[in-house]
């Protein structure tokens, strides 16, 4: 039997092949067309199911989707849906953590060793011809030897831990939620509290997810408790860091440096401090966007829409 499927997002013909090549055959897959919220709705008529990434569901969209069986995040970060209009209509959602892991972990690594060894200031000057060979030495360091604190220890705290330990970085990590603890010699990580992990860490990383409790933990008297020497790294999400509070620690050398993938506001705005700062690296909302990643995802977010048509659980739901 065919189904339809719409994704509720935005992105280029190259991203939907790739989503289109793991569809069951003779599933639909409907994207998006024009530019008009209104046309948008007005495709949602004959969607069995719906694939979301970050984009809002409200009860205006379930309403224009008649036919909706169920909702399918392809990531986990579902703040942005209205989950108890969900439940009215007796719609499940599911998230989606296959093909994060990866991409995350190593883009943490990515953030870390770029602001480390200045490589956005070095790039930039040497097309501008400037040879910095010297000029970056008193500033760059190694992560072989500094103290990694995770904040967050679940399957991408872990990762990044199984990575770090490969550049002789000591790993500490606080995770009071972490159902499982990790055998005491895992990736020689150390559980430590959490202000013990600010105060001891030359690198704090975010791994935690965006919930009422963690929305801007990361404030300014957390920041004046890491060291001054110590970057801030989050990959998680923008609103667990209060971002003024980040950017005045940063202007008056509080914490030496940051590398951020995720924002506040997303997009980031033209005038945000952060974008003129050459001590902090900034990438787009990508630690998870490969293609190896996107594969992965929808292979395991079209088993799970199968799942539902052969009436079997889904997994990991959330409604």
């Amino acid at each position: 039997m065919s189904y339809t499927v719409i994704y509720w997002n935005r992105a280029t013909t190259d991203v939907y092949d790739v989503i289109r090549s793991q569809a069951p055959p003779g599933w639909t897959l409907l994207t998006l067309e024009g530019e008009s919220k209104e046309g948008w709705l007005g495709q949602l008529r004959d969607a069995d199911f719906m694939i979301v990434a970050d984009w809002g569901i409200t009860e205006e969209t379930l309403a224009a989707a008649p036919k909706l069986c169920m909702v399918q995040h392809q990531g986990v970060g579902h703040e942005r849906i209205d989950k108890a209009a969900l439940k009215a209509r007796e719609i499940p959602l599911a998230l989606c953590p296959a093909g994060t892991t990866v991409g995350v972990a190593e883009h943490t690594i990515l953030l870390i060793l770029a602001v480390y060894k200045r490589l956005v200031v070095a790039d930039t000057k040497l097309r501008q011809g400037t040879w910095l060979q010297w000029g970056l030495r008193s500033t760059s360091f190694e992560l072989a030897g500094k103290t990694l604190g995770l904040v967050g220890f679940g399957r991408i705290g872990q990762a990044v831990a199984k990575r770090a330990q490969a550049f002789d970085a000591q790993i500490i990590y606080h995770d009071p939620y972490l159902k499982q603890r990790p055998a005491a010699a895992t990736w020689d990580a150390k559980e430590v509290p959490f202000a013990d992990l600010l105060r001891q860490s030359d690198i704090v990383s975010l791994h935690v997810p965006m919930t009422d409790e963690t929305r801007r933990f990361m404030s300014l008297p957390r920041f004046k408790q890491m060291k001054r020497s110590a970057i801030l790294i989050n990959t998680s999400r923008g609103a667990i860091v209060d971002e003024l509070a980040l950017i005045q620690a940063l202007e008056t050398k509080t914490i030496a440096g940051a590398g951020l993938d995720v924002f506040e506001q997303e997009p980031i705005k033209a005038d945000n401090p952060l974008l003129r700062m050459d001590n902090v690296v900034l990438t787009p909302h990508i630690a998870a966007g490969t293609v190896d990643a996107l594969r992965e995802k929808m292979r395991s977010v079209f088993a799970n829409l199968q799942r539902f048509v052969r009436g079997e659980p889904i997994h990991d739901r959330v409604v």
